[in-house]
């Protein structure tokens, strides 16, 4: 029965990280194209196996956007590449990772931000 649950409660979990991916992508075409840069808090925080990282970009950028374990060693390469302005949903999968804090970085041009998640299995 206990399996049976943690099955149901993830699958409403994976239909809610899609349902608010589609009000993300929703909100972001009515809005157009962001004025800053920024990184976004993961969704959902703490999470189990996956999260969806978000980003928006004012402008043409070579984007960088790695995960960090809590020794600073690199586990994921994201994103490394030039992307075109707008918003982005990544799906990270810690799937191979064991439970702990975890950062993600982004850098974008000029721009360096850091955030923190937790992963718990």
């Amino acid at each position: 029965m206990k399996k049976l649950y943690l099955l149901i409660l993830s699958l409403s979990l994976l239909i809610s990280v899609e349902f608010c991916r589609a009000q993300i992508n929703l909100s972001n075409n009515y809005q157009g194209e962001p004025f800053e840069y920024k990184l976004y808090q993961n969704y959902p925080n703490p999470f189990n196996p996956t999260t969806i990282i978000s980003y928006s970009l004012p402008q043409n950028s070579f984007v960088s956007l790695r995960v960090y374990n809590s020794l600073g060693n690199e586990v994921a390469v994201l994103v490394n590449k030039n992307k075109p302005a707008g918003n982005y949903d990544v799906l990270f999968d810690g799937k191979n990772l064991s439970s702990g804090i975890y950062y993600f970085q982004l850098k974008a041009n000029d721009f360096i931000k850091v955030k923190k998640m937790i992963l718990l299995k």
